[in-house]
């Protein structure tokens, strides 16, 4: 193996001078803020605990900027662990047919299970383990904002992992690609367009469960943490709307920074791994990325990097046998040996889940009467059907659009600003407006209480559908204009067989969601005016507020149980389906 530089890699052999140009004194500002702001969040989650106590959270606009940046930072370094959990989690669920019967399921049941259900326990692990630190309310924090990124991405991932084209998989095993190899060379390239795009869907979800992560309380104990979400907490506790339009405000500018910043490039960057013989007349642009690409010293500084990256995705390692999906037919013996295992497994996780059935009835039968069992899963019934229909009026509207976005990424720069601000939206911001129309007019709260669930999970959607879009071949469009495929027939020939294992990713993650986001929306509050609507929404927010864990228990059991039959019912065998006819090979 040859080591050392090759000075070919670069495109402008000036790049190689020690010089720094122009631009390296455009990009080194840029680099030396993001490393200033690391630093001051680093130091602030290490001062000691009595700092939180001393620390009141103040509504004048001033203090704004700081709140922000401490915000985001816990928003990044949530993202960071989201992909990290994303590569591993989803890589198993993928390769293994055993993992996948077990994991699968489970990520169904975790991103049902409410931020206040993770809040309750993570809250007392993360204080003992830094007891006298800031550093354990700040993990607290971003493991509450994790649990809102972590699974859409997941999801976005696995689903890419399982249709990568069997044409290119093919080739890669000519080649005599190891699994490794062909995982970063093949499989991460190809996911890379709708994980992106998922991202940004993530980060943007978690400023809707901010306020949830940033003022904590357990038991009797109260922690708020400085940032946008205690500010507006804080806000609407007061019910003061000049601060609540000063947090709009900087939401505006925190969204179009990490868009300019960060996501910009990241698209610019990931669209040269479409999947696609012609080469797309308008690739989607960035400032930043074409500012890097032209200095000097910052790229002689990255190119490294950027090569001790590639070697490590070319080493010949090679994944245990066990994660490989099998190329070839096994013989008779292993086909036994296979389902003896299969067996074994399945009813180890038979016996498992039976346990923790039987240790969750034993503790909720202690404070709940099968009467309450059965209201609850009347209440159930009634969020479900409200959840479907928001989930089917969100496709029939986000879908045409999102196809429309994607396929055009002079729009899509334009769009993806306003798309993430409306996606971080906090449903708690249209409280005051929804509250008061509601008592106004004498309105049916089960009615229009009922938009505040898809505020915030719609917008999976409409990024999934996009992502799918982007990544749509373009000689796959170009063939269907030669044979004159329009209208309705290019539709459901061409585009919605396309997107529809995007889409239904998205599906998955908005209906997982909402029903999350039910126990916000289903019951509100606005000063000291409270308004609830018929659901299991409003049963976990009003016996959270009340403190009784076993009814808790038991209306996080009974969502958790209804949307994984909803998933097993429904989405899955449509992933099923698109996984097996409608692969882009």
């Amino acid at each position: 193996m040859e080591f050392g530089f090759t000075l070919n890699r670069t495109a402008n052999a000036s790049a190689w001078r020690l010089l720094p140009n122009g631009w390296d004194f455009v990009a080194f500002p840029l680099i030396i803020c993001v490393i200033a702001m690391a630093a001051v969040g680093f130091h602030q989650t290490m001062a000691p605990m009595a700092t939180l106590h001393e620390q009141v959270i103040s509504l004048d606009p001033s203090n704004l900027p700081e709140y922000a940046l401490r915000t985001t930072l816990r928003m990044l370094a949530a993202m960071v662990a989201s992909l990290l959990f994303t590569l591993i989690y989803g890589t198993l669920a993928a390769k293994s047919k055993r993992a996948e019967k077990v994991l699968v399921p489970i990520l169904d049941i975790l991103q049902s299970v409410p931020v206040l259900g993770y809040i309750s326990f993570t809250v007392t692990f993360f204080l003992a383990l830094f007891p006298s630190r800031v550093l354990g309310a700040e993990l607290a924090a971003i493991f509450a904002i994790w649990t809102s990124q972590a699974w859409n991405m997941t999801f976005s991932f696995y689903q890419s992992l399982r249709t990568v084209p069997r044409d290119l998989d093919e080739v890669a095993r000519g080649f005599h690609l190891t699994g490794w190899q062909r995982f970063w060379k093949l499989e991460v390239p190809f996911a890379m367009p709708g994980l992106i795009w998922n991202m940004m869907m993530s980060m943007s979800g978690g400023w809707f469960f901010v306020v949830a992560s940033e003022s904590i309380t357990v038991g009797d104990q109260s922690i708020t943490l400085p940032g946008i979400g205690a500010y507006l907490a804080q806000a609407i506790s007061e019910k003061n709307m000049h601060a609540v339009g000063w947090v709009i405000l900087a939401m505006v500018i925190v969204i179009l920074a990490y868009d300019q910043l960060l996501f910009r490039p990241l698209v610019a960057w990931s669209d040269k791994f479409r999947m696609e013989n012609t080469s797309s007349g308008d690739a989607p642009e960035s400032w930043l990325l074409d500012v890097i690409r032209r200095t000097r010293l910052i790229r002689l500084l990255l190119v490294p990097a950027g090569l001790m990256v590639s070697r490590a995705a070319r080493a010949p390692l090679r994944l245990p046998a066990r994660l490989i999906l099998p190329a070839r037919k096994p013989s008779a013996r292993k086909k036994a040996s296979s389902r003896a295992g299969d067996l074994a497994w399945s009813t180890f996780v038979v016996l498992l889940t039976l346990y923790v059935a039987y240790r969750v009835v034993s503790y909720v039968s202690t404070g709940v009467s099968w009467g309450e069992v059965g209201h609850v899963f009347v209440l159930g019934f009634i969020t479900l059907i409200r959840v479907a229909l928001l989930i089917a009026i969100s496709s029939v509207i986000w879908v045409p659009l999102g196809v429309l976005i994607g396929l055009r990424p002079a729009l899509a720069e334009k769009i993806q600003p306003l798309a993430q601000f409306l996606a971080a939206f906090p449903a708690n911001l249209m409280f005051p407006v929804f509250v008061i129309v509601i008592v106004r007019f004498h309105l049916n709260p089960d009615i229009w209480l009922s938009p505040l669930i898809v505020l915030g999970t719609q917008w999976y959607i409409l990024f999934n559908v996009i992502a799918g879009a982007t990544a749509y071949p373009n000689d796959y469009r170009e063939v269907a204009a030669n044979f004159r495929i329009r209208g309705w027939q290019w539709w459901r020939n061409a585009m919605l067989p396309g997107i529809f294992p995007y889409y239904i990713t998205g599906a998955i993650t908005a209906s997982g969601g909402a029903w999350n986001a039910s126990i916000v929306s289903e019951y509100v509050q606005w000063g000291d005016t409270r308004l609830a609507a018929h659901g299991l929404g409003a049963y976990i927010a009003q016996t959270t507020a009340a403190g009784d864990f076993p009814k808790i228990i038991l209306g996080i059991a009974a969502m958790s149980l209804f949307v994984t039959l909803f998933n097993r019912l429904l989405w899955r065998p449509l992933y099923a389906y698109a996984e097996s006819r409608l692969r882009l090979d």
